[in-house]
């Protein structure tokens, strides 16, 4: 039986580039409220049209009006391809999100209520300007907006702060820290807190999130420095030229190095070479987006060799098929948590008790007696 809300009946616009994770969101939407199988799904059929010159247009197969619609987009997705002059073209997160704004085009102002779940915010590492510069995700955000967006959510964005775009619309930046600590004790052992493990940031950006897991996890924590060449820039960056350790002796502990983003890779993989200096004993890493931009054989020879133990990563961007059968990698699925959110919000309740994952990780280690003395 659907639960009663204020607002319209709830109705899912999964776009392709997220499928899997919407049939799933669906599937646990339907188990929260009691109803059986064959009950009606709440997505909602659309088509994503490409012409072969490489325009599109979004058309939705079933009346939205009146109703409270969640629209699912992973940008980050770029295994959908279309056919461009007779080539296979891979989409861009351009692409993705300007089907985003053709799917809002299509709503036509008849929804009661828009949500946009965007677990990777699009263009969230263009957040700030140096220089002259665009300054992309900013500019996106605003475009949501004016198209009647009611409420954005993303998992980890790069930058928190990027909701001053918006401020009279509803942002929530929802972090995976739970879902990530509850995976990691089922696969190592409800032993593997217990002692002598050390939380370590690549750097000084991802500091906050370190901290946060080694203060709810009562462990030590340390932080890698990039110096970089300020005189030259490479692939639109400043090359790190020594990475800087700040924190306690790492002999003989476990790591754990925490970030929102795998990307190329090369941070972490230098960061790893370095801890192994000290003679650590387990490497495991948990980040929230696992891109693996410039391929998988580096983390395969630090696997091979014993430098690193396991990666824990979502399923809320695209997991290719070769990263899914690497030993060393471990997945984290978000659906059910998405499907409680999604969920509370359709019945106009609060999703804060949902967001503070400090009082459930401390239930979770209870559970596992993991607790911090």
């Amino acid at each position: 039986m659907a639960a009663n809300s204020h607002h319209g009946k709830m109705g899912l616009i999964v776009m392709q580039s997220c499928t899997q994770l919407g049939t799933e969101v669906d599937q646990f939407i339907k188990q929260l409220r009691n109803e059986d199988e064959s009950e009606e799904s709440y997505i909602i059929p659309i088509q994503e049209i490409r012409f072969s010159n490489g325009e599109g247009k979004v058309k939705i197969n079933d009346s939205v009006r009146g109703r409270d619609i969640y629209i699912l987009c992973d940008i980050g997705n770029y295994s959908c391809t279309y056919n461009l002059y007779g080539h296979e073209n891979f989409m861009s997160p351009d692409e993705h999100f300007r089907d985003i704004k053709r799917v809002l085009s299509a709503i036509n102002g008849k929804a009661d209520r828009i949500t946009v779940l965007m677990p990777l915010l699009y263009s969230s590492r263009q957040h700030k300007r140096k220089g002259r510069e665009s300054l992309d995700c900013a500019m996106a955000l605003e475009e949501l907006q004016a198209l009647g967006v009611d409420c954005i959510l993303t998992f980890d964005a790069h930058d928190p702060t990027i909701c001053n775009a918006i401020p009279s619309t509803s942002f929530e930046n929802i972090y995976p820290t739970y879902s990530m600590l509850k995976r990691f004790i089922q696969n190592e052992g409800d032993d593997i807190f217990k002692d002598n493990m050390t939380v370590i940031s690549p750097d000084t950006g991802a500091m906050d999130r370190a901290v946060y897991y080694a203060n709810v996890l009562g462990l030590d924590v340390g932080m890698f420095y990039k110096r970089r060449d300020h005189t030259r820039i490479v692939n639109g960056k400043n090359p790190i030229v020594q990475h800087e350790y700040i924190g306690g002796p790492l002999e003989n502990k476990r790591v754990l190095i925490i970030d929102d983003m795998i990307a190329s890779g090369e941070s972490v993989i230098d960061v790893i070479n370095e801890i192994q200096k000290q003679n650590v004993s387990d490497v495991y890493a948990a980040v929230t987006f696992a891109f693996f931009t410039n391929g998988l054989e580096k983390f395969d020879k630090l696997y091979e060799e014993g430098k690193l133990k396991k990666i824990y990563s979502t399923n809320l961007t695209y997991v290719s098929p070769e990263l899914m059968s690497r030993p060393w990698f471990v997945p984290v699925d978000m659906s059910k948590f998405i499907a409680k959110i999604l969920n509370t919000l359709n019945n106009d309740e609060s999703i804060s008790p949902l967001l503070d994952s400090a009082a459930r990780i401390r239930r979770l280690l209870k559970r596992y007696n993991q607790l911090p003395e």
